[in-house]
């Protein structure tokens, strides 16, 4: 398919700036993938989708804030984009400066905080922090000190550290190294999630650090020639378990956004469905076969995305495109801080 396939007009207007007030106060169009049926509901309506017995699979990464400003020794303003944290001095960057700095060049973060810029890793910068004061003290509290939330670019805002760091964030992120947010669980209050608890619908972690990766653009018109960024992700085994109960009890399992797809499906490309740790570069367009997610909650995608192309080969290529129609006109709020879609897979045959 081409690049083009994938792109849809959207008025500026509905890129959402802010969350909704509450968590749970989001829209909710849902989308068989059978019969490319639409329905537009409430998030907080989600509880009458799921039944007893359906496993919710979520992404517990934490952002960090991820992006820091300073200045060369030479005085030039420079902007740091984390990408991955490596240990506790030591990171790879997307650094944004009138020139790249060189190979042991310092960059300057505050009166005692700098890094020294290591090496080039293709795009990205390796640097090793310090603080003066503390040579013990690592990467990540100085970013929690001096970092910026690493809000999306089509978010035209400076972020605000009281709020951002708090809805920039899902109530069950636990374990550090994301720079990106798994937008889908912005939308579940705890409220919401021991309420479906005590339903019977059971729960399961997985991680997978979304990079900055995620934003960049498909550059190739041809989408089997695009080379797909790379992101750390653990499935442990006993969500590997959960899963193998959920299936044997009849139950569904429902993927809370595209990077907790994209977590069991990498574990499953062997074919059988397996612990798994370490990067992926797993790219799903329509014809992929899925594996393990029988539904998916997720938001909105940029036009000519890859998020676009995964929740096409999960949907329906078409369904997916008319259900973007709709959505348009309807004014849902759309990417990260906007509303949310329920997506039942796309039988093969239907």
């Amino acid at each position: 398919m081409k690049l083009s396939d994938f792109n849809y007009q959207l008025p500026d207007a509905l890129i959402a700036q802010y969350p909704a007030a509450e968590r749970t106060a989001s829209r909710l169009l849902c989308l068989d993938g059978n019969n490319g049926e639409r329905v537009d509901r409430q998030f907080a309506e989600l509880e009458n989708l799921l039944h007893p017995g359906d496993l919710l699979v979520m992404n517990d990464t934490r952002v960090i804030p991820a992006r820091l400003f300073g200045r060369k020794e030479t005085g030039g303003q420079l902007e740091v984009l984390v990408e991955r944290v490596l240990d506790m001095y030591h990171l790879l960057a997307h650094v944004r400066a009138s020139k790249s700095p060189k190979t042991g060049s310092h960059l300057i973060f505050s009166d005692t905080v700098e890094a020294e810029m290591l090496e080039r890793v293709g795009d990205l910068f390796k640097l090793r922090f310090s603080d003066r004061t503390d040579s013990a003290r690592g990467v990540m509290a100085i970013l929690d000190e001096l970092g910026h939330m690493p809000l999306p670019p089509y978010i035209r805002r400076e972020d605000e550290p009281d709020f951002d760091r708090e809805r920039y964030q899902t109530v069950y992120a636990r374990r550090k190294g994301a720079v990106a947010a798994p937008t889908a669980g912005l939308h579940f209050d705890n409220l919401m999630l021991d309420k479906l608890r005590e339903q019977g619908i059971s729960t399961a972690c997985v991680t997978l650090h979304v990079g900055a990766g995620t934003f960049q653009p498909v550059r190739v018109e041809n989408i089997a020639n695009h080379h797909m960024h790379s992101e750390w992700l653990e499935v442990s085994d006993e969500v590997c378990v959960q899963i193998v109960q959920t299936r044997a009890q009849g139950g569904r399992v429902i993927a809370v956004g595209t990077t907790s797809v994209r977590c069991l499906e990498t574990a499953a490309l062997s074919g059988t469905l397996g612990a798994f740790s370490g990067d992926t570069d797993i790219f799903i367009t329509p014809g992929f076969e899925f594996k393990v997610v029988d539904a998916l909650i997720t938001n909105f995608h940029l036009p000519e995305s890859t998020l676009l192309m995964l929740v096409s080969a999960f949907a329906g290529y078409e369904n997916i495109m008319h259900a973007y129609e709709h959505a348009v006109a309807e004014h849902y709020r759309f990417f990260s801080y906007g509303d949310a879609m329920f997506l039942s897979k796309q039988v093969a045959g239907s």
